[in-house]
């Protein structure tokens, strides 16, 4: 991607901190905590995911029910034995019933056994999709959406709250459902079994939901602000690690390390708080759980003392209290990982949300079949923030063909010029046309295909030399690809490679020197073969004897095609047809090179000063060379 580096809030910052410290970008690590969305509209939203594999969740959910009736007859059968076969000392009648017990328990440890081995594959299958659509949106999305977020922060999106939804799937999903079977089961049994005991039991309920209900609206919004604060920090750690070499120039590991500290500490701050409040649910609910079983067995024993009940029915009941009360302590245990999902959800569908860079029907109506180049820019005025113009009524005309130069200091707008062109943004006034027609007219898969653009900094992927190359074009053939290479004087140093054209490039191309990363971006350009070049400081990071044999052979490159070339080192310009002198977002001066220094203008004074520091550079190189 092109980027101007100006002072604006559309620019990002790359290394090492935004304003305000690390994440400065998107607001700071202590940026206000963002309320959740609406929960129930998140849980709709997964189960149109969930509801894909509506048969397979059938048949989980058919054995769910299986394994929990079969775990409610337990209880029942256990008091039946107590009453017909303990108390009458029938020892043989209480064999087979425990035999009939024993196979009832096994069939429900299989149905338990099927219901999570299904599951597993339902909640992997859903996440997979969820995660499949959260990447295919981020390629959807336009610049000014990652300028604003660091890659850290989306990368957390993507792996951890993705992965917080997957877990929860696997156990929450099912425990839920055999919660409400187990809950409605019990609650019956208690009645058949004591209508009394049952209101005695329920007295503690209402007070279980009160303080469940109040402990999780707050822990939600903990775990909020958790999710966010491990994003940040996410965030942080990626920018250093891209950026070790700055760090290590400048000497800055303390203050990295402190940095480090203060994000982990935050963290460590936000998610005590959410663990420490979700911790409180268990204690309680295992306190008003005791105070159920002593009213129950307190009262049952009376009943029993006055012949109203049996023993049986009192240890069937109390274990009917178990049942009834362990959903609602799974839920409360299982609170954290459930409002997590929650979180993690929502920031998912948050980006799921973003409007992707769509094109307009009414507008979008051309599709060119060859683009000849001529580029035309009437009055195009844009900035990245609206009250902060980055180009102000800029107007000029190139021909197919033609080598136009931008020239200016940094922050001029040169590279605007190119992300407009480009369409990475859209211009707020004005017009860009492009054979004559509207770039909104154009699709910006057309036009992007009929742009070559080389960067100063330069992307290489983890793949071999040769794959990065054809990445210009992916159906050229291997005899194209060394083409292509030998056009951009790269082949002398990849032959030299271990193993040539197939030695794989670490992160970045980290095991190439910059001139050489360069030399196979030129390259990789060259392969694409497009109808419009843009060189956006492409031979700024290599030496001046490798950068003449890429001039010559961007001579040939460039010879038909409609080229734009952005330089600080003006000696790379003097041929170029059309020299376009940019300051404070305005074009000042255009012309060739003879032309410009005639006048005697901004681009005189500029040229004929980089000239004399090139003359002193020169000159004291060779007094040092004479002294040695």
């Amino acid at each position: 991607m092109v980027r101007e580096r100006t002072d604006t809030a559309g620019e990002k910052n790359r290394f090492p901190f935004g304003p305000g410290g690390p994440g400065g970008r998107h607001g700071g690590r202590f940026a206000p905590v963002r309320k959740p969305k609406n929960t129930k509209a998140t849980l709709k939203r997964l189960w149109v995911y969930l509801s894909k594999q509506k048969l397979i969740l059938f048949i989980v959910f058919l054995f769910v029910m299986l394994s929990s009736v079969l775990d409610l007859a337990g209880p029942f059968l256990m008091g039946k034995a107590i009453d017909n076969y303990i108390i009458p000392r029938d020892f043989k009648g209480l064999f087979y019933i425990i035999l009939f017990v024993m196979a009832i328990y096994l069939l429900a440890a299989v149905g338990a056994f099927v219901q999570n081995y299904l599951m597993v594959g339902v909640s992997l299958e859903t996440v997979g999709n969820l995660r499949r659509d959260l990447f295919n949106k981020l390629q959807t999305l336009p610049l000014v959406f990652f300028d604003r977020r660091s890659h850290g922060e989306l990368m957390s999106r993507l792996t951890n709250d993705v992965d917080n939804v997957n877990n929860t799937l696997n156990s929450s999903v099912i425990s839920a459902f055999s919660s409400l079977i187990i809950l409605t089961g019990s609650l019956l049994m208690m009645v058949y079994l004591s209508p009394v005991l049952t209101l005695v039991s329920l007295v503690i309920i209402p007070l279980m939901w009160l303080l469940t209900r109040r402990i999780t609206a707050y822990t939600r919004t903990l775990f909020w602000e958790q999710q966010t604060a491990l994003g940040e920090l996410n965030g942080f750690i990626e920018e250093t690690l891209s950026g070790q070499k700055v760090i290590k120039v400048f000497t800055r590991e303390d203050q990295c390390l402190r940095e480090f500290g203060s994000c982990n500490a935050h963290l460590k701050r936000v998610g005590i708080r959410a663990q420490i409040f979700t911790g409180l649910i268990g204690p309680l609910m295992n306190v008003l759980n005791n105070l159920s079983f002593a009213l129950v067995v307190t009262v049952g024993g009376i009943l029993v003392i006055k012949g109203f009940t049996s023993v049986g029915v009192i240890v069937s009941f109390v274990s009917y209290i178990r049942f009834f009360n362990r959903p609602l302590n799974e839920l409360a245990n299982q609170v954290n990982m459930i409002q997590s999902a929650i979180a993690g959800a929502e920031r998912v569908f948050e980006i799921l949300d973003e409007r992707p860079e769509t094109e307009d029907e009414l507008l979008t109506t051309k599709l060119l079949q060859r683009v000849s180049g001529e580029v035309v820019f009437k009055d195009v005025t844009f900035g990245y923030e609206k009250e902060k113009p980055v180009l102000k009524n800029v107007s000029f005309t190139a021909k197919p063909g033609q080598v136009i130069a931008l020239v200016g200091p940094t922050g001029a707008g040169k590279t605007t010029i190119i992300n407009l062109l480009s369409r990475f943004y859209e211009i707020e006034h004005g017009e860009i046309l492009l054979d004559g027609y509207d770039l909104r007219q154009i699709k910006r898969d057309v036009l992007r295909s009929s742009l070559g653009i080389v960067l100063q900094d330069t992307y290489l992927f983890s793949d071999s030399v040769r794959e990065n190359i054809r990445y210009g074009r992916l159906d050229a053939t291997d005899q194209e690809v060394e083409a292509a290479a030998r056009l951009a004087n790269a082949e002398q140093f990849i032959l030299r490679l271990p193993q040539g054209y197939e030695t794989v490039l670490t992160e970045d191309g980290g095991n190439l020197s910059q001139g050489q990363r360069q030399l196979l971006a030129i390259a990789r350009a060259i392969l694409a073969d497009p109808r419009i070049l843009i060189l956006d400081e492409a031979t700024s990071s290599v030496d001046t004897r490798t950068e003449a044999h890429i001039q010559k052979a961007m001579l040939t490159l460039m010879e038909g095609r409609t080229s734009f070339v952005i330089a600080h080192r003006l000696s790379t310009i003097r041929n170029a047809d059309h020299i376009l002198v940019i300051n404070n977002g305005e074009i000042i001066e255009r012309g060739n090179h003879q032309e410009l220094l005639k006048t005697k203008g901004f681009y005189y004074t500029l040229y004929s000063s980089q000239f004399r520091k090139e003359s002193s550079l020169s000159s004291g190189i060779e007094e040092i060379t004479a002294v040695k």
